[in-house]
């Protein structure tokens, strides 16, 4: 039995073939002449789908729909009538039809909607399963290829919307499968970053991956010497999963062209979002700003000097804006709502930074609140949470109000994120730093199998911390912990959301630009 369906219509024996027809395909179909008795049958019974005729003496179609939803919200409904009048089509997908057929009706429309309703969840879980395991091998087959960064992009798009696929179909038991493969395809990520990396640093950035301290040359600055405005946003944390979701938003009113971008290492904020405002790298900041850098209580207190950095960039490049720029940081909502408060005054400006916590902030207190776990247990909740922040947001709103201002928008992220599982035991001294995806110290080791170990801090353009600093960036899912405490801190650390370290999620980040449609 595929389904049961009752069928509402006051001249149901001149439909028996139909019925019989439905019968013929597997389907349970009860049948009833009026709404009154409808209404019986659907306080006694479960059915997947009702047929309503809309034309009945008595209680006609829309009146019993309207009692069928106080009894049964979500039972599905065919509307059927006679009457072809857009109000009245209107009028029913008001009342939340699931489907409207205009008589007379053959047996192949009555299937095919109830197909559509029925059926559709089943058969579209089975192309899923069939259209990745396909997949699945293609991908697997591309690791053992000479791969380019466009490659990994096309991986990573392909792995993280399959991602947003399974949520539809949880029942698939494939969230497994793509996991180890995402697995698999960040050990061969981490040699392809090894293998090129250092390479790219000492490259014209028309010649490689666009960097961290590329965005602002390649995606912002060329529209600002056009006089074009400009409103550029960095999602703090934002991974491509997430935009996924957030993307239909914003589609009804934009035009929205999706490129990439790679996050400098460590991918975390205080090198990754400096990079992106000063479009220098974390060596060279050190030089530039060696007051900031060198002084700083915490690697928190670097994040403070953005705006600054962002001011000697444009200096650098001589760029001068008649109506002036801004810089604005938001890290939470009452400075979201003051944002707003004097948005008509920043729509005169040519330029506005805006940098959005909430993403980073959630993965934070994530780790920190029990509560908070089990409301955001793994990607997926993690997902829907960021999608439904950003529809009720300020920023949602922020951003269709400077559209409407004739604004370029530019969205993107300073670093993702990845679920930690695998601890690794590390030693340090106090000098140590803390972070869980990378560390700074003396003399740092660990097998090359967990890490990225870098000796050398010149040939990738990170700061000097001192006499015999190196830096360990954690590969696919690892995290580092102390010996001491070792297990309280393996525990606490296991299944959240950090970042910093070598992975897809972390370091490919999107990068959106909005044209007003």
């Amino acid at each position: 039995m595929k389904g049961r369906i009752l069928w509402v219509d006051d001249q149901i024996e001149l439909l028996k073939s139909h019925v019989l027809f439905l019968k013929s395909k597997g389907y349970d179909v009860t049948t009833a002449t009026n709404g009154n008795d409808a209404l019986d049958l659907v306080r006694e019974k479960d059915f997947h789908v009702v047929l309503l005729d809309e034309m009945m003496p008595g209680m006609d179609g829309l009146e019993t729909l309207d009692k069928i939803k106080e009894i049964k919200n979500n039972l599905p409904a065919i509307m059927i009538t006679k009457n072809e009048e857009e109000s009245l089509m209107e009028k029913a997908m008001g009342n939340k039809i699931a489907d409207y057929l205009t008589k007379p009706v053959n047996p192949s429309q009555i299937l095919m909607a109830i197909k559509k309703i029925i059926d559709m969840s089943r058969i579209s879980s089975e192309h899923a399963s069939k259209n990745y395991m396909e997949e699945f091998h293609q991908i697997s087959h591309r690791l053992y290829e000479d791969l380019e960064i466009k490659d990994w992009y096309d991986i990573y798009t392909k792995l993280a919307k399959w991602d947003l696929e399974f949520d539809e179909h949880p029942d698939l038991g494939l969230k497994e499968t793509l996991e180890d493969q995402v697995r698999d395809c960040n050990i061969e990520f981490a040699k392809y970053i090894e293998m090129n990396y250092k390479k790219w640093l000492k490259e014209d950035s028309h010649l490689r991956p666009i960097l961290s301290p590329d965005l602002m040359k390649h995606f912002v600055t060329p529209r600002l010497r056009k006089n074009e405005k400009i409103l550029f946003i960095v999602i703090d944390c934002l991974r491509l999963d997430q935009w996924f979701t957030i993307e239909p938003l914003l589609a009804e009113y934009f035009n929205i062209e999706l490129n990439y971008y790679l996050s400098i290492l460590p991918s975390a904020t205080p090198y990754s979002r400096n990079a992106i405002f000063s479009s220098q790298y974390p060596l060279e900041l050190q030089e530039t700003f060696s007051d900031i850098w060198n002084h700083a209580e915490d690697e928190t207190s670097m994040n403070r000097y953005e705006e600054q950095m962002l001011k000697d960039y444009f200096e650098r490049e001589d760029i001068i804006m008649g109506n002036g720029w801004e810089y604005i940081k938001v890290l939470d909502s009452k400075q979201g709502q003051k944002v707003e408060k004097k948005i008509k005054t920043l729509v005169e400006k040519n330029f506005l930074a805006l940098v959005v916590n909430f993403v980073d902030i959630l993965a934070h207190r994530r780790s920190e609140s029990d509560v908070i776990k089990e409301i955001v247990p793994d990607e997926s909740s993690y997902r829907a949470i960021v999608r439904n922040w950003f529809r009720n947001s300020w920023i949602f709103s922020a951003i269709k109000y400077f559209r409407e201002a004739g604004f370029k928008v530019v969205i993107t992220s300073d670093h993702g994120s990845i679920r930690v599982k695998k601890p690794v035991k590390v030693k340090g001294d106090k000098e140590t730093s803390s972070n869980i995806r990378f560390k700074y110290g003396r003399n740092l080791n660990i097998s090359p199998k967990h890490a990225l170990v870098i000796k050398d801090h010149e040939e990738y353009k990170l700061p000097n911390h001192g006499v015999n600093t190196n830096y360990l960036i954690a590969k696919e899912n690892f995290y580092f912990v102390y010996p001491t405490n070792y297990h309280k801190f393996e525990g606490h650390f296991r299944d959240t959301f950090q970042h910093g370290g070598l992975s897809m999620e972390e370091m490919i980040l999107p990068l959106i630009t909005l044209l007003p449609k």
